[in-house]
């Protein structure tokens, strides 16, 4: 077989070239298209469910939510196991499943079986999927540089208007806040005052949701002219809640502020986040979303921060403090660095030994070949760039140069006896 490969390659020298170039052309197509990135993937396929059931503890969550939810998720199709982890409020479920099976495809048939089984979980409790990312997806975290301003104000500029924007990014599965304060109203209700009027907390919570709310009217035509009706009872500030009747009392009406303190006050936190030792700082991480190309996710993130930076407060900028696109073109330098090295030095030693440039130039054409037919087959088997599979190629090369070394000396030295003879 081998002699037959060999003796037609030597009869068809046409061929054989046509078929490397075009080898060669197809590998530096899939060197431009192949996926970038500092580290493999190594996580398994999973799919995260998340409930939240805020002040209960843990023995009852793993109870009421974590244990309807594992026994129900576990005969899903291609599910290998079903790992679960029961906290404070919450409630972490992780399905992992075969390698092969699509990760959307799995997200589906786990929002398929969430949707039959929420009768088993307490009123109010919504389990959601964790975001289409992967254990290594934290490919970029940023921080709001603002000095002196409110760390209510910046969480607010993150939330509502920087994390908006660069969800819209493609590649971006998820913007995940961090740091600051999330602003909200804090009711303080005062159990004299609640006494005294015989009234419960529950009524407070009613009367508060049921002032904060729009409702719609119909379109009312008078002189020719179309007006819409429609009530505005959205709270807008601290006045609006204190102003907020309860109950009445000898056609008194009790408002909140007669029995409670209304502040403007922060989420309750369980950290912070400390940059550098300066001080608490308010920033997102990147996330990006599973089989997407790290190095141009975090390029187009980039140009879009540029962009989302013109509308951020005066004063206020983006500070990077976490980017993998270093370490991604280090490894590719790295590489490149290493190849074009041994191929010199490659050719350099057959030349020396050889004193022969045409064996020289067989290897130099034979290592960037190999290496583009490498990086076609990870394009075939979905293949990072990454570390590991760059190293192996470079490993790969000096294996590659004693092969074409040893055979290519045995050939020239085969011609040159049988030139002798003759």
């Amino acid at each position: 077989m081998i002699e037959k490969l060999i003796s037609f390659s030597l009869h068809n020298r046409v061929v054989v070239l046509l078929i490397s170039a075009v080898l060669f052309g197809w590998g530096v197509y899939s060197v431009q298209t192949n996926k970038i990135d500092a580290i493999p993937d190594l996580s398994e396929n999973q799919v995260i469910v998340f409930t939240e059931w805020m002040g209960r503890s843990p023995q009852i969550v793993e109870d009421q939510v974590t244990y309807p939810l594992v026994t129900n998720l576990q005969g899903l199709p291609q599910v290998k196991y079903v790992r679960a982890n029961s906290m404070f409020g919450m409630s972490f479920i992780y399905i992992i499943f075969d390698d092969a099976t699509d990760v959307y495809w799995a997200r589906q048939r786990v929002l398929e079986r969430l949707s039959t089984i929420g009768n088993l979980l307490p009123p109010g409790v919504s389990p959601t999927l964790g975001p289409d990312g992967t254990g290594v997806g934290h490919i970029l975290w940023y921080t709001l540089d603002a000095p002196g301003m409110d760390l209510g104000e910046q969480r607010a500029v993150q939330d509502w208007y920087v994390k908006f924007a660069l969800q819209n990014v493609p590649g971006v599965s998820e913007i995940a806040s961090f740091g600051g304060q999330v602003k909200q109203y804090e009711i303080t209700v005062d159990p004299n005052k609640l006494t005294y009027y015989n009234l419960s907390v529950p009524q407070i919570i009613q009367a508060v949701r049921a002032n904060n709310n729009e409702a719609g009217g119909r379109k009312l035509e008078q002189s020719s002219i179309g007006y819409m009706i429609k009530t505005t009872g959205y709270i807008e500030n601290r006045a609006d809640i204190e102003e907020i009747p309860v109950v009445t009392r000898n056609s008194v009406p009790v408002k909140i502020k007669d029995v409670a303190t209304v502040q403007l006050s922060g989420e309750t936190r369980l950290g912070i986040f400390d940059l550098n030792g300066e001080g608490e700082a308010v920033g997102g991480i990147v996330v990006m979303r599973y089989g997407e190309n790290a190095d141009e996710v975090i390029t187009n993130v980039k140009a879009k921060m540029e962009e989302v930076a013109k509308g951020l407060p005066e004063g206020m900028n983006f500070n990077i403090v976490y980017d993998r696109s270093g370490l991604i073109r280090e490894s590719v330098n790295s590489v490149k660095k290493t190849l074009i090295e041994e191929m010199i030095v490659a050719s350099l030693i057959v030349i020396i030994f050889l004193f022969h440039w045409r064996s020289a130039l067989i290897i130099l054409i034979q290592l960037p070949l190999s290496i583009a037919i490498g990086f076609i087959l990870l394009n075939a088997f979905d293949i990072s760039s990454n570390i590991m599979s760059l190293t192996g190629i470079a490993l790969s090369i000096g294996v590659i140069v004693d092969d074409a070394i040893v055979m290519v000396e045995n050939a020239y030295r085969r011609l040159a006896e049988e030139e002798d003879l003759n």
